[in-house]
C-alpha cells in the first residue's frame, strides 16, 4: 500500500505527495496528476493499480498550499470549492512546477511517465510540452489543453476524450487533433470523467481501453 509523505517543491512549499511503490520488478516512475477533487481515494487507487504494474508512483496534492488535505466529494458545495481552487486560487503554473519536481525525483532511477485526469489531464499536456525528462504522457479529458494548443509535446503523447463530454466540445478535440498529427487522440463513447467509478459518467469499457492504451504507450517508451 502507498502512503503520503512530504516533499519540498521548487518554491519551498512543503506539500503532501502520495507514493505507491512497485508490487513487482520496477518498470519506471510515474507521476499521476489528480482531478480537481484532490488526491482522493479514487486517485490513490489509481496509484496503487499502476504500482501493481511495476511503477513507482508519485501523486502530488497540488492544492495543499491553499487547502491542506483537500479531498472533495461530488456534491455541489464541495464541487464549488474544487472549482474555486483550480480556477481562482491555485496557479496552474505551480501545478506544472510541482509535476516537474516529482519528475526530477524519479528520473534518476529510469524512465518517467506522466498521466492525469480532468485538471490533471491538462497538467499532463503541459508536462509533456514543458518538462524535460518525461518519456511519455497520457492525458485524460483535459479541458484546458485547447488553451495550450500552440505548445508541442517533447515526448510521445496520447489523449483521451469522451464524445459526450459537455465540458469539452468535440470541435476543441478536433482542433487539437488537427494541430498535432503527432499526437494520437482517442475519442470514447462516454462522457466526462469516464475513468472514475465514483462519477455518474463512469464507463467501464472506455476506462479499461484507455488504461490499456496508456500502458501500451508507457511500455513502448521504456516503462
Amino acid at each position: 500500500m502507498g502512503a503520503f509523505e512530504t516533499m519540498t517543491m521548487s518554491d519551498g512549499a512543503e506539500i503532501a505527495v502520495y507514493r505507491a511503490t512497485p508490487a513487482r520488478e520496477r518498470r519506471g516512475g510515474l507521476v499521476l496528476i489528480q482531478e480537481i477533487f484532490g488526491v482522493t481515494e479514487h486517485i490513490r487507487e489509481q496509484c496503487e493499480s499502476y504500482a501493481e504494474e511495476g511503477y513507482e508512483v508519485l501523486a502530488p496534492a497540488l492544492f495543499d498550499r491553499e487547502h491542506p488535505g483537500f479531498e472533495a466529494g461530488y456534491n455541489d458545495a464541495q464541487f464549488a470549492r474544487a472549482v474555486e481552487l483550480a480556477r481562482k486560487l491555485h496557479p496552474f503554473e505551480l501545478s506544472v512546477a510541482d509535476t516537474r519536481t516529482c519528475v526530477d525525483a524519479l528520473k534518476g532511477k529510469g524512465p518517467v511517465l506522466v498521466t492525469g485526469y480532468c485538471y490533471g489531464g491538462s497538467v499532463t499536456w503541459a508536462a509533456a510540452c514543458q518538462i524535460d525528462g518525461v518519456a511519455a504522457a497520457s492525458g485524460f479529458y483535459g479541458g484546458n489543453i485547447i488553451q495550450m494548443n500552440d505548445q508541442t509535446p517533447k515526448c510521445p503523447t496520447i489523449l483521451h476524450f469522451g464524445r459526450f463530454d459537455h465540458s469539452i466540445p468535440m470541435e476543441n478535440v478536433e482542433a487539437i487533433e488537427t494541430a498535432h498529427p503527432e499526437v494520437k487522440v482517442y475519442v470514447y463513447e462516454a462522457g466526462h470523467g469516464f475513468n472514475s467509478d465514483r462519477r455518474k459518467d463512469y464507463h467501464e469499457p472506455s476506462a479499461d481501453l484507455a488504461r490499456a492504451r496508456t500502458l501500451e504507450l508507457f511500455r513502448a517508451n521504456g516503462g
